[in-house]
């Protein structure tokens, strides 16, 4: 994962590793999904795509 220090300063240093994110047109929400497995892992509650992964082609 990214490291996020200092904390609670709302900023991530670098992205995200071992995770990327996909579109699901189904229900209009943002997937992340586990690089090594392929499961997926979270959804996001809004249409805001996860902060700090990358996108899926």
């Amino acid at each position: 994962m990214a490291k996020n220090a200092p904390y609670g300063d709302g900023h991530r240093i670098g992205q995200v590793k071992g995770r990327s994110q996909a579109y699901n047109p189904t229900n209009d929400r943002w997937t992340k999904r586990d690089a090594e497995t392929g499961r997926f892992i979270d959804q996001k509650a809004d249409k805001q795509p996860f902060k700090g992964v990358r996108k899926e082609k």
